[in-house]
């Protein structure tokens, strides 16, 4: 069986790193930008960022930020009316995970006009036609959407979250400026780091992970357990390490899948509104005790990612019990609760259970599962 990577054509990394931006457009002969952003970015001057160095260049844009935290196919469909209103002729995603998805469906269904729903782009989505040329800036480090294969958007009436999965709507160029970074505060530093080391783990573990990626998977593990203590504390460094290390998860993990923690957490987060990469660092330990018998060696390698100390001496069960140990600790010293307490609700949990097992991360994930047994999971959290 062949394996498959797929990656930006183009990346660029490093303090001032935005600069570039102009060059990709003009030089391409793209005359106007719609950048989407969200409204928070807005207001505290990190959009402008970006669009003062648009103005230095003197590339037209227009500003979309109806996006919210968790963006919904209404966000998608008012920007899709906004860009063909517009006149623009490119994208420029400024912001986290909601920005660079909701630039990601408007880029898809600009180009594919039939996907129009947004629902009919769940899964694997046969559109023809690659999304609007986009550049793509994070300002977080965690999601890596600027370079993944992935979107995720929220259905609200169906109360559910769902996965999109198109090599159409990678970002042709990535721009990671680790000082578009530097103004989160310590609790999105730390739930989007936690969530960069989930995508790392879970692509470390999952069915489709091959040689290619366990090399990006574990240098993502060991780049963020090194880093994101730091980047917490807006250390400089930290920061550098965090914007490299998520951004290297993401060229294994948008190729290879995820599994059962990412598709437990796609649920709270539509339905409670829970952060996600809270989601993800809760449920990480649980998973990884779960998934662990599934597991071959990877755990000695995991651990070894981490920092533990003496872990090619230890046997099986010790080097198991050592990396979600590591993974625990990382996750306490950054903030993250270690529980679903206040959060799950006992009466939802069928319901999470079954759009859990219904969502796009749970094939990939090493071990069979069931909803049966996924609901046992969140009542473990409790």
């Amino acid at each position: 069986m062949a394996n498959r990577i797929v990656l930006n054509t183009i990346s660029y990394h490093g303090d001032g790193a935005v600069e570039h931006i102009v060059s990709e457009l003009t030089s391409r002969g793209y005359r106007k930008a719609f950048v989407c952003t969200d409204p928070d970015l807005v207001r505290f001057g990190v959009t402008a960022k970006v669009t003062d160095v648009l103005e230095r260049g003197g590339v037209a844009y227009e500003v979309y930020d109806n996006i919210k935290a968790n963006p919904t196919i209404e966000n998608v469909q008012t920007g899709v009316k906004a860009f063909n209103a517009s006149g623009c002729d490119c994208m420029v995603a400024v912001g986290g995970g909601s920005a660079m998805d909701t630039a990601k469906a408007i880029g898809i269904i600009a180009t594919n006009p039939e996907f129009a729903d947004v629902r009919s782009l769940e899964g694997v989505a046969a559109t023809r036609n690659h999304a609007v040329f986009t550049v793509a800036v994070p300002t977080t480090a965690g999601t890596a959407a600027e370079v993944t294969i992935n979107y995720v958007i929220t259905d609200v009436e169906k109360k559910r979250k769902f996965v999109c999965v198109d090599t159409n709507d990678i970002p042709a160029v990535a721009v990671v400026d680790p000082q578009m970074m530097a103004t989160m505060p310590k609790g999105l530093t730390a739930a989007t780091g936690m969530d960069a080391l989930t995508h790392a783990i879970e692509g470390l573990i999952t069915r489709g992970a091959w040689a290619m990626t366990d090399m990006f998977h574990l240098e993502a593990i060991r780049l963020i357990s090194a880093n994101l203590r730091a980047a917490v504390n807006n250390d400089p460094e930290g920061r550098q390490g965090m914007a490299l290390g998520q951004y290297v998860a993401g060229m294994g993990f948008s190729n290879v899948g995820l599994g059962i923690v990412h598709s437990m957490a796609h649920g709270l987060s539509a339905l409670y509104d829970t952060p996600h990469g809270v989601a993800c660092a809760i449920i990480l330990p649980t998973g990884l005790q779960y998934n662990a018998e599934f597991t071959g060696n990877k755990y000695q390698a995991l651990a070894k990612a981490m920092g533990v100390e003496g872990a090619d001496a230890m046997d099986q069960a010790q080097y198991r019990a050592a990396a979600i140990e590591a993974v625990r600790r990382l996750s306490a010293d950054v903030g993250i609760p270690a529980d679903l307490k206040g959060i799950l609700k006992p009466e939802d949990i069928p319901f999470l259970a079954q759009s859990a097992y219904d969502d796009a991360c749970r094939p990939g994930n090493p071990r069979d599962t069931s909803v049966e047994e996924i609901a046992r999971l969140y009542e473990s959290l409790l």
